[in-house]
């Protein structure tokens, strides 16, 4: 999905210098207040991993954990 707005400057009096001036401005805007990108969760701890596994198949009647 494209959440960029299609900018459009209609100011009959401006030069298109100066529209093209005021449109850049607005776009290095945009770019310099665009949230960064989420972190990703961190990786498991392999022993903790383990651990969760080992408790899951001691439980009865569950099939074992899918890696």
């Amino acid at each position: 999905m494209n959440r960029r707005p299609q900018l459009e400057l209609s100011a009959p009096d401006a030069s298109p210098a100066e529209a093209a001036a005021v449109v850049a401005a607005l776009e290095q805007f945009m770019r310099n207040t665009t949230p960064s990108a989420a972190a990703l969760a961190p990786s498991r701890n392999p022993w903790q991993q383990a651990a969760l596994q080992e408790g899951v198949l001691r439980l009865p009647g569950l099939p074992p954990p899918s890696s």
